[in-house]
């Protein structure tokens, strides 16, 4: 194989997470060339035994090789204390450490922050969780269906008065990928500047939140709703019944309850029995149909008790009016607020990502076309002569001719 030469060669990631944030976000530290441990169980990651789409490939299935490549994997058991022993080696060379166990597994495991800075205090270590690190939601279940439906987006596709529709993507994974790998970069470079490593947590669900940064701005800044029209504007790879349904008072979304389960709950003993993989496949259309008759029997409040009892994936579909209102946004602090020198008062959402020791903020509102080119340029040394030169030729724009430009 040949020696990774990328731009963060040299630098060791130890990736002790599943599915696919965590993994993903690895992966593209090692499609930069960092030197990327997979951690994983001995008896293998649990997507290894979860194929996307049934693709279960020869010895590797297609889910788990999208999603793990420029990695060495490393089995351990890290419920046994030699095992343990064995990444703390690792920790105390390393550069990453990224994990997406639930809240409170990593310190139950004995690899939590404080624990693996104790023996690397520069060790940039990567929390991620399904709705936050504490607050109400802490316990969910971080699936991306269900989060794709709280963040208010499934509402700005399809039909009015049709189900509202996922994206064909597991969007929130994706987007929480990406604001972790942004997460690890940034920590990095903090610490090449002052030696210090430090705590970086990301969650999906404002990972998903900020995404929309300009749709929900519209609706928080310019007060216009989302408003579906009759035509549908707007995932084949999961088994049925996989999406959102209609109740008595409203919608919800549903992923891959058992059968047996909704049997009980719909008192349909036809389901009874049924092979939760196989039949969800084959069954595909009947299971949704019939699926999607029954929650109309019920309110939304009413399912969504029944399945928590019973340990079902469901969970509410928000608008951008319940999502900025939920107790768990106010508790993250999701969206910041700050005054905007010709805007007022603006609300927007804020950053996915926490930091230790440099945490984010807003200290410029969004610039007018030209405002700091005259501070900019001074700044590399080009006089006020030269400015008001290129300005008069029209190289450059400042913010008083600009105001005037049409």
């Amino acid at each position: 194989m040949t020696t990774p030469s990328g731009v963060l060669s040299g630098y060791r990631v130890l990736d002790c997470s599943i599915a696919m944030a965590g993994p993903f976000a690895a992966q593209r530290l090692g499609d930069l060339g960092a030197d990327v441990v997979k951690v994983e169980p001995t008896t293998g990651e649990w997507q290894r035994h979860t194929p996307a789409g049934g693709v279960t490939g020869n010895k590797v299935n297609v889910s788990f090789l999208s999603l793990n490549r420029n990695k060495r994997s490393l089995a351990l058991n890290l419920k046994n204390e030699e095992g343990r022993e064995l990444l703390y080696r690792l920790v105390a060379e390393a550069d990453v450490f990224l994990q997406n166990y639930r809240p409170g597994v990593a310190k139950r495991l004995g690899v939590d922050y404080e624990s693996l800075r104790a023996i690397n205090p520069s060790i940039v270590y990567v929390s991620i969780s399904g709705y936050g690190e504490d607050g109400p939601y802490r316990d969910r279940p971080g699936q991306d269906l269900l989060l794709q439906a709280m963040s208010g987006a499934m509402l700005s596709t399809g039909a009015v008065g049709q189900p509202p529709q996922a994206a064909g993507q597991y969007l929130a994974d994706a987007v929480t990928a990406s604001t972790a790998f942004e997460g690890v970069l940034a920590a990095l470079l903090h610490r090449e500047r002052t030696g210090e490593g430090q705590l970086v947590t990301v969650n999906m669900l404002d990972a998903i939140t900020t995404l929309q940064m300009q749709e929900l701005s519209v609706y928080t800044v310019g007060n216009v709703p989302q408003k579906r029209t009759a035509q549908p504007h707007a995932h084949v790879y999961i088994r049925s019944p996989y999406g959102s349904f209609r109740t008595q008072d409203g919608y919800i979304v549903l992923a891959f309850p058992s059968l047996d389960v909704l049997a009980d709950l719909f008192d349909d003993d036809s389901l009874r029995g049924l092979d939760d993989e196989h039949a969800a496949w084959s069954m595909r259309d009947e299971l949704f149909a019939r699926t999607a008759q029954a929650l109309e029997r019920r309110t939304s409040a009413e399912w969504l008790t029944l399945f928590a009892e019973r340990g079902v994936w469901a969970g509410p579909v928000y608008s951008y009016e319940d999502l900025v209102n939920d107790p768990q946004i106010a508790h993250n602090g999701t969206f910041v607020e700050y005054e905007h020198p010709t805007e007022g008062r603006v609300k927007t959402p804020g950053f996915p990502y926490r930091f230790s020791l440099t945490p984010p903020s807003v200290t410029r509102g969004a610039p007018q076309t030209g405002e700091h080119s005259r501070e900019i340029l001074a700044g590399i040394g080009v006089s006020s002569a030269d400015v008001d030169r290129l300005v008069s030729s029209g190289v450059v724009a400042q913010l008083d001719e600009a105001l005037e430009t049409p």
